[in-house]
């Protein structure tokens, strides 16, 4: 497994349903949201580093894929990886898969580099721009 990919076991449970039986569409943002910081929680320096220099990851854009239902007492894989960095936003992928081999859901999201003090968007450059990369994944990455 590349170091660079972020994987987080969940079980479905009750709280996570909605009148339907099965889980709530926000509640997959949370999953995704778990997977990000479990992404981050791995490469904790790069996080350091940021909030030292006044800079934060920011998310400016989410596009989700729902393709099959997740229920109460399904086991998921969360999987977390970045896929792109540009010169002001980068992409991080989400699949949630069940323990079945089923999609269940795939996003990628864009971040932006926030420049805290300033409030706007500042460019991925220098020491961050090639750790990033450095982490950066094919998203065929997320099915082997």
């Amino acid at each position: 497994m590349s170091a660079s990919l972020s994987r987080v076991q969940l079980r479905v449970r009750g709280y996570h349903l909605d009148g339907y039986e099965h889980v709530n569409n926000a509640r997959y943002l949370e999953f995704m949201e778990e997977g990000r910081w479990d992404f981050f929680d791995k490469h904790p320096a790069m996080i350091k580093e940021l909030h030292q220099a006044g800079r934060a990851f920011v998310v400016v854009n989410l596009n989700i894929d729902y393709l099959a239902a997740a229920r109460q007492g399904d086991d998921l894989e969360v999987m977390t990886g970045i896929i792109e960095v540009g010169e002001r936003s980068g992409i991080c992928h989400h699949r949630i898969v069940r323990s079945d081999g089923t999609l269940i859901a795939q996003a990628d999201l864009t971040f932006v580099l926030l420049d805290v003090r300033a409030n706007k968007a500042s460019a991925i450059e220098g020491d961050v721009r090639q750790a990033l990369a450095d982490l950066t994944l094919a998203k065929e990455a997320f099915t082997a």
